[in-house]
């Protein structure tokens, strides 16, 4: 089975995906791994899509139980028909946002306390912020309910202040109820 969990930055995609994967012992896989290059400074260079599509849809098929977590909205059609199942993440915005700053100021620690550094994060932070605008010319979530739409799988949304626990037992579920329809 394949699954790819998506939705806003700080929704809680990658959380989901690896306590899955930990515990029924599959593999997973980040769409972030393959979308940045592994830079002294993370998150700078983007890998171009040809080569990141390449890389990650090699990976996804060199196992049969894989999730991954991450939009692929912009990444081509193959991944349209790549999964069994869609998990789309959605919480509150207030929530949503103090946990990315939250994950930024984890993550960079005292190289914050650089202009360049502070500038990137509320940069970020400015981006991720506008996600709820369909009218937003990046990411939003116009684009993803179109593009769950477009899935050939059936989607699984949560969508509210669960904790992971709660949703990875919602998914658990949904794997259980698949596995006895087939």
């Amino acid at each position: 089975m394949k699954i790819i969990i998506f939705g806003a930055s700080g929704s809680g995609t990658t959380t989901l995906a690896q306590s899955l994967a930990d515990q029924l012992g599959w593999v997973h896989l980040d769409a972030d791994d393959y979308y940045w290059a592994k830079t002294a400074i993370p998150f700078e260079t983007k890998v171009p899509l040809a080569e990141r599509h390449q890389n990650l849809r090699q990976d996804l098929e060199a196992s049969n139980h894989v999730i991954i977590s991450g939009s692929l909205v912009s990444w081509g059609e193959y991944w349209l028909q790549a999964f069994d199942l869609g998990v789309f993440l959605r919480i509150p915005h207030k929530i949503r946002m103090e946990r990315l700053k939250q994950r930024e100021i984890d993550r960079y620690g005292k190289a914050l306390e650089s202009e360049y550094r502070q500038k990137k994060m509320q940069d970020f932070l400015d981006w991720a912020a506008q996600y709820d605008d369909p009218s937003f010319n990046s990411r939003n979530i116009a684009q993803h309910r179109r593009w769950m739409e477009l899935l050939q799988c059936e989607v699984l949304e949560l969508d509210g202040d669960f904790t992971n626990e709660a949703r990875m037992q919602k998914v658990l579920d949904k794997v259980e109820q698949m596995k006895s329809k087939k």
